[in-house]
């Protein structure tokens, strides 16, 4: 679509988005790019069932996803121009929008486990990252999770040289481009909405994901093999437009609050459980071979994905690596 004509029909569309357009109600249009049986799927219908609830019908939360209303190249500037009020974007998409601080969660093997995930987002470092946000009209809500990534491809993959010349779709983030090139691959950026047909058309051979996206998006289907690395990470950002969020009634805003606050709770306590179902489904469908690596192989990727941290430094910033690298130390790992 021509940009200035995305740009007319969105901002067209932020005058029925604001709270003064409604004297009745407010309407909060929630946009994902993911299948509504995710776990951010399901934390969003918790969000709008919780959020008419405590403020009794006076809000209403609609819900697109699957890239109903916009691909996840065009969203964020829907959003910021208020045609949409909330979104919950990967954590990688903050890198192309200049708050290149994010795309630390995309540096393979940082996160030990989701202990230290937690205490990162919950913490000083994910009230930091929040903060980039707002001179961008952004405010960040809540930090959700979806696990750990695991590889996919049609050529069988234990160490890190089967990636050598395998073209690898990813999201836009330099981080894991610079990824996928330490491993001899070549990275893809795709629309997640365009992964199967591009798999099965051999567009790309392969990607990363978690399981429960995978299966949902029946990746299983057109892939014949998966290595469980769980070398990286997907977690997603819920944010709205601050300006429509700054305009709304301070009572209304408090209960909206409040069952943001519940609908994370809830959806990062799912993440695990669908992902764990969404491996045994798919090995249940015996249309891909999925490997679990030996400690050794986990090693090999390792070391041959160590340089990707100098590499990314000064563009992430050394600091915001650091303070990860300080609670992953304090966990003892």
């Amino acid at each position: 679509m021509n940009r200035f004509v995305f740009s007319a029909m969105v901002a067209a569309a932020a005058l029925l988005g604001t709270p003064a357009a409604y004297a009745q109600q407010i309407v909060i249009k929630f946009s994902h790019v993911v299948a509504p049986d995710t776990p951010k799927g399901k934390g969003a219908d918790k969000f709008k069932e919780l959020a008419e609830k405590y403020t009794a019908g006076k809000v209403k939360v609609e819900i697109y996803p699957n890239s109903q209303l916009y691909k996840d190249k065009e969203e964020m500037e829907a959003l910021q121009l208020g045609a949409v009020q909330m979104l919950a974007p990967s954590l990688a998409k903050f890198g192309p929008l200049g708050a290149r601080a994010f795309e630390v969660f995309d540096l393979p093997y940082i996160f030990p486990d989701k202990d230290v995930l937690q205490k990162v987002t919950q913490g000083e470092v994910g009230k930091k990252l929040f903060e980039k946000l707002e001179p961008k009209g952004i405010k960040g809500l809540a930090y959700w999770d979806n696990g750990f990534k695991i590889m996919s491809a049609n050529t069988p993959l234990v160490k890190p040289t089967d990636f050598q010349g395998l073209k690898m779709r990813i999201q836009s983030s330099k981080v894991l481009e610079a990824q996928f090139r330490a491993l001899g691959a070549l990275p893809q950026v795709m629309a997640f909405s365009e992964v199967y047909q591009a798999m099965q058309t051999g567009v790309v051979d392969g990607s990363e994901n978690t399981p429960s996206n995978m299966y949902t998006q029946k990746h299983y289907e057109v892939q014949k093999y998966a290595l469980v690395t769980n070398h990286g990470y997907i977690g997603y950002a819920v944010i709205v437009n601050k300006s429509f969020w700054d305009g709304l009634p301070a009572d209304t805003r408090a209960q909206l609050e409040k069952a943001m606050a519940e609908a994370t709770v809830y959806a990062n306590s799912i993440s695990q459980t669908e992902n764990d179902d969404a491996l045994a489904e798919m090995k249940k469908s015996g249309r891909i071979a999925i490997r679990v690596p030996t400690p050794e192989e986990t090693a090999a990727f390792r070391k041959a994905l160590e340089p990707v941290y100098g590499e990314m430094a000064s563009r992430i910033g050394q600091d915001t690596i650091d303070m990860v690298l300080k609670e992953t130390k304090a966990a003892g790992h």
